[in-house]
C-alpha cells in the first residue's frame, strides 16, 4: 500500500512513517514546507506525484493556548485545511484517516465519552478540529476518525519531557488534579492506526492507553518512575489558569475499538515506564 503521511515530522506523524515502513508500505511523509495545508495546488501536486492509496492525516495546528490568539490561522490548519485534504481525496477516491482530540467534547461529567456522545469544544483548537471531523465525514466513505488525548512521544515537547526537565530544578511542584483523561504514547498507537488504515473498517475511534488519571497523578507516575524525588501538590484549574478553557473530563470509551476487534492500547502506566527508558532517563 501507498500511505501519504503528513505532519511527518511530528510526534504522531514521524512514529507512523516509522511503523507503516517496517511493515513494508511505500510511505511518503511531507510536513508543511512541502504540503502547506493552506495551498490547495502544492497539496494537489503531491498527490498526483505520489498516487497514494491511504492518507494519514496527522498534522495540526496544536498550540492550544496560542489558537485564542490566532483562530483563524488555527482554523485555516486544522479544518479548512483538512476540508481541502478530504475533497482532494474524495478526487481520489483513497482512504483517509484523521487524527483528532477529546477537545471536541465539552469536558463535564465523569464518564466516559463514547465516539456518537454529543460534541461541544470549549476552546479555538477543539472547535477546529471538530469542524475538520465534519468536513472529513461530509466528503468521504471511506474514513477513519481517531480521538485521541495527552500525547507524548520522542519527538517534540510533551508532559513528559517537560516534567523530566522541571525535575532538574524542583523539588516540588503543584500539579492540576481536577482534569482527568488518558496518556497517549505514540510508540502504541502508530501500530493501531497501521492496522486500521490496511482494514476496511471505517468509522470513528477513540485510542489513547488504558486507564485514566489527572495531570498531577501523571506527573507523580513520571517522577516515581524515573527516580526522581519530587513531591506533586494536587491543585484545582484555577490555580494554573490558562487561555484556553481544557476540559475536566477527557476520559474517551474505547468500545468503538472493541466492537471492531482492535486491540486496546497497554496501561498508560507501562507505556511511561517504556517512554522514560527509550529516553536513557529510567
Amino acid at each position: 500500500m501507498k500511505i501519504l503521511i503528513t505532519g511527518a515530522t511530528g510526534q504522531l506523524g514521524a512514529d507512523c512513517l516509522e511503523e507503516c515502513r517496517a511493515r513494508g508500505h511505500e510511505v511518503y511523509g511531507v510536513s508543511s514546507h512541502m504540503f502547506p495545508l493552506s495551498d490547495e495546488s502544492a497539496m494537489r501536486a503531491v498527490l498526483d506525484e505520489f498516487e497514494p492509496d491511504a492518507i494519514l492525516h496527522a498534522a495540526a495546528y496544536t498550540a492550544v493556548d496560542r489558537a485564542e490568539d490566532e483562530p483563524d490561522l488555527c482554523r485555516l490548519v486544522n479544518a479548512a485545511g483538512t476540508e481541502i485534504l478530504a475533497r482532494l481525496a474524495q478526487e481520489r477516491d483513497v482512504k483517509f484517516l484523521y487524527i483528532s482530540t477529546d477537545y471536541v467534547f465539552p469536558g463535564t461529567g465523569n464518564a466516559p465519552y463514547e465516539t456518537d456522545a454529543p460534541t461541544g469544544p470549549r476552546n479555538v483548537y477543539g472547535a477546529s478540529k471538530l469542524a475538520g471531523e465534519e468536513a472529513v465525514e461530509a466528503r468521504l466513505e471511506r474514513f477513519f476518525i481517531v480521538r485521541i488525548s495527552w500525547v507524548f512521544g520522542a519527538r517534540g515537547t510533551n508532559f513528559v519531557k517537560t516534567m523530566l526537565e522541571l525535575a532538574k530544578t524542583h523539588k516540588s511542584l503543584s500539579i492540576v488534579a481536577d482534569q482527568v483523561g488518558s496518556p497517549t504514547y505514540t510508540r502504541d498507537l502508530a501500530p493501531l492506526l497501521a492496522d486500521m488504515i490496511a482494514s476496511e473498517k471505517y468509522g470513528l475511534y477513540h485510542a489513547t492507553n488504558e486507564g485514566f488519571c489527572s495531570w498531577a497523578e501523571f506527573a507523580a507516575e513520571i517522577f516515581r518512575t524515573a527516580g526522581k524525588d519530587v513531591a506533586v501538590t494536587s491543585v484545582p484549574s484555577r490555580a494554573h489558569p490558562t487561555k484556553a478553557v481544557r476540559p475536566k473530563n477527557s476520559r474517551l470509551s474505547k468500545r468503538s475499538l472493541d466492537a471492531a476487534g482492535f486491540e486496546r492500547l497497554p496501561p498508560w502506566q507501562d507505556a511511561v515506564a517504556r517512554f522514560i527508558a527509550e529516553l536513557g532517563q529510567g
